[in-house]
This record gives C-alpha cells, sequence and structure tokens, in this order.
C-alpha cells in the first residue's frame, strides 16, 4: 500500500508497506547528512586561521583566507537549506571532518616550518575538499530525489567551489 502526501518543500512523500526505500526514510538521511555538513563547516571556519598562521607561502595563506571567506558562504547556504526544510539549522558532530582536522593540526606540528609545512597543509586540505565534495554531491543528489529543487541548487553552487578549491590546491 502507498501513500503520497505532499510536504512543505513541495516533494511527494511516499511510504511504502512492501519493504521499499521509503522516501521519508530518505528525508531523515537527507537531514541527518545537512546536520553533519553544517557542523564540518563550522569546524572548517574555525580551524582555517589556525592553519594560515602556520603557512609560509604567500599564495597558500591568500587561498586559504579566500577560501575561510567562501565557506563562510557556503555556511549560509546549508542554513537557508534548513529553512527550505522548515528545520531548525543543528550540527551534529562530523567525526570524519574531526578527524581530517585532527590529522592536518599534526602534520603541521611534525613539519618542519617552510615548504614542507606547506606541502602538509595543501595535503590536508585536499583530504577535506574531498569529504566536502562527496558530502555535497551526495545532498545535491537527495535534495533531487527528494524534488527539494532549490535545495539541490544551492549544494551544486557549493559542490563546484569545493571542486575549485581542491584544483587550486591541486
Amino acid at each position: 500500500m502507498n501513500t503520497n502526501q505532499k510536504t512543505r518543500s513541495g516533494a511527494i512523500e511516499t511510504s511504502t508497506s512492501n519493504g521499499g526505500m521509503k522516501t521519508s526514510q530518505l528525508m531523515k538521511l537527507f537531514e541527518d547528512e545537512l546536520k553533519d555538513i553544517y557542523w564540518a563547516e563550522k569546524a572548517i571556519i574555525k580551524a582555517i586561521p589556525k592553519i594560515v598562521k602556520n603557512a609560509t607561502s604567500p599564495e597558500l595563506k591568500d587561498a586559504l583566507e579566500n577560501h575561510l571567506a567562501q565557506t563562510h558562504k557556503q555556511l549560509v547556504r546549508v542554513e537557508k537549506v534548513f529553512e527550505i526544510i522548515g528545520k531548525k539549522a543543528t550540527a551534529k558532530k562530523c567525526e570524519a571532518m574531526e578527524g581530517r582536522i585532527k590529522e592536518g593540526g599534526e602534520i603541521m606540528e611534525e613539519c618542519e616550518e617552510g615548504s614542507m609545512r606547506d606541502a602538509g597543509i595543501i595535503s590536508a586540505g585536499q583530504k577535506i575538499e574531498h569529504y566536502e565534495i562527496a558530502s555535497y554531491g551526495t545532498l545535491r543528489q537527495f535534495a533531487e530525489t527528494l524534488g527539494i529543487t532549490e535545495a539541490a541548487n544551492l549544494f551544486e553552487q557549493t559542490l563546484n567551489e569545493e571542486k575549485a578549491a581542491d584544483n587550486k590546491l591541486t
């Protein structure tokens, strides 16, 4: 038996009793992933200034400072998606991002100041970017599947920025 109900976002929520994937389950997963990336972006905003202080290359420092400004905008987009789905913006600790940031800190401590530390910062930064690319790509697809087009478009914009940041680090 299937029942359809239009959600606040305009998406059709289908509940099935035959064991198929429920759209409401996908919405819950979407919300969990949204909370996860919200925490991750906030953690990145806290971490970047410390990373900038440890970088020596003016070009790397500039790239990191530009990405910090971009991350603030990305955080606002995530908050907008919470608004679109009618939920309060809430963070759920992202263990993966916490680990990426911790590893980056360890690299900075272990590497000699200069080009070696800069290389370590770039390595850690790319790992963070790859996590964000995976997260935003997944969120975009979930939003498309759920029919939340405005959210999908916001995630696409952020995904493109994250790919460009990764490319710049390369």
